[in-house]
């Protein structure tokens, strides 16, 4: 298995905030997601000033596409996005459309399986339809109510399907190993890293403990 991906949720409205986090953590983690709040409000501008300043990091934009998949996504992936999200709950059309404005721009498309009542049936016919990666994730609801990833994941990661699984969902030092364990390709990590005194520290904590499995 490669060495499992880091990925840091930039979940702050503040442009200015947003940038100065992802310069703190950017030599322990691999991939910037700005969070969907975030890229709402600060839209694709955002995703040209981490591109510019951050060349060797991809650049995930959560846009959790519900509707008009390819219309919606490719000015982002123009803007140097290398992977943007798609609701499964929007219907295989929409992701499709999502998928063919990453394959247009030599970028990734990330199928998110929040709220998906059939998470296998969604990640099998996603995957066939020329998706890059599958998401595993636990919302902040759903983290509120007492879920985890785990049950999903394992689900998903016994299908050997030819995609990456991506998953989030309250993931810190005490958990992120197991994560690993369980199949994951990328480990996305927020308010472990962002809430702490010093998210450099606890970036480079997590890388290290993922990098020990």
């Amino acid at each position: 298995m490669a060495r499992p991906l880091i990925q840091m949720a930039l979940d702050s409205l503040d442009f200015d905030a947003t940038v100065a986090l992802a310069e703190q953590v950017a030599p322990h983690v691999d991939i910037f997601e700005i969070g969907t709040p975030c890229i709402k409000h600060n839209g694709v501008n955002l995703v040209k000033a981490l591109r510019a300043k951050f060349p060797d990091k991809l650049l995930l934009v959560d846009l959790k596409t519900m509707d008009a998949g390819e219309y919606e996504a490719t000015p982002f992936y123009a803007a140097g996005a290398d992977i943007c999200t798609v609701l499964g709950v929007s219907g295989l059309a929409t992701c499709k459309g999502v998928i063919k404005a990453a394959n247009a721009h030599g970028a990734e498309a990330q199928i998110d399986l929040i709220n998906v009542s059939d998470k296998v049936a969604c990640a099998r016919a996603t995957a066939e339809a020329g998706a890059q990666i599958v998401g595993i994730h636990t919302g902040l609801d759903a983290q509120a109510a007492g879920d985890t990833p785990f049950g999903d994941l394992n689900d998903i990661a016994r299908l050997g399907l030819p995609v990456r699984i991506s998953v989030a969902g309250g993931i810190k030092q005490s958990t992120v190993q197991d994560v690993v364990r369980a199949g994951a390709n990328i480990i996305v990590v927020g308010a472990a890293i962002y809430g702490a005194p010093s998210p450099a520290e606890s970036a480079r904590e997590i890388r290290e403990l993922v990098d020990a499995v």
